[in-house]
């Protein structure tokens, strides 16, 4: 795939979350290989390759590893191929989320601790561990992206834990930002509007809270995923070098409707 404006030409990204070409995070890498950047790409599992390696060859990425954090080992695996390959990292895209299905739909009250912390170490803490092994190698300065959402600033009906969750992954941006930005590292919480994905596919009555979405938003339709892939490239370059720490919403502005 060739870039057809190169303003990331010589720009490494590592993106973490495709699951398909209806993924957020496959957006993200379309963008920024259509503005020049080298791409690293990981699979949640053997399962998932098959879906995920003809997308890395599409995009022609450099690198695709395998990745589920809840395994040990498996995170540091993928810095060490980075690490051998490229020397150096510019951009991060976490997009991954996890709770465990009786969790997510049984409501806030009756979520276990267990579930609890599951969804909190896969969808918010793996965000820290990702940024404390990329900003080593992010030399020349870099950015970070989460992947966060509407609910959690607001309640959403039927998000449960997720919400929480996400605004625990919000406040870890902010503090990142803050800690990393004496490195030239920027780091973001990107809150897209509700998207068809399959990670969305879990929660209850997902589909009216498509409809609502695209009814409420001033612009009048819903974002896609190129959508957030372009609004991350753009973070990505020189033009936003004194962006950091804050929430970027791409929604066609529906969070600022009541």
């Amino acid at each position: 795939m060739e870039a057809r404006n190169p303003v990331l030409a010589g720009k490494r990204a590592l993106v973490v979350g495709i699951a398909n070409d209806s993924s957020i995070a496959y957006g993200c890498a379309k963008a920024f290989r259509e503005l020049g950047a080298s791409l690293a790409l990981t699979h949640l599992n053997e399962k998932a390759r098959r879906f995920v390696e003809p997308l890395a060859t599409e995009l022609g990425a450099d690198i695709l590893a395998p990745l589920d954090v809840s395994v040990p080992g498996e995170l540091e695996a993928v810095f060490d191929a980075i690490r051998g390959r490229w020397g150096r990292l510019d951009m991060l895209v976490h997009s991954i989320a996890f709770a465990p299905k009786e969790d997510l739909q049984g409501g806030l009250l009756n979520c276990s601790a267990e579930g609890f912390a599951k969804a909190m170490d896969v969808s918010c803490h793996s965000f820290v561990r990702m940024a404390k092994l990329a900003a080593p190698l992010m030399t020349e300065g870099g950015s970070m992206f989460a992947m966060s959402y509407y609910g959690a600033m607001r309640v959403v009906p039927n998000y449960s834990v997720m919400g929480p969750v996400k605004a625990a992954l919000e406040a870890s941006c902010r503090y990142l930002a803050h800690e990393l930005g004496p490195n030239g590292i920027r780091v973001h919480a990107i809150s897209p509007g509700p998207l068809k994905t399959r990670a969305a596919s879990g929660l209850k009555d997902f589909d009216l809270l498509l409809v609502e979405a695209a009814q409420r938003a001033p612009l009048g339709e819903l974002a896609d995923i190129m959508d957030v892939g372009f609004t991350c490239a753009y973070l990505a370059t020189p033009y936003a070098r004194r962006v950091t720490g804050g929430t970027i919403y791409v929604d066609g502005g529906a969070n600022i409707v009541a």
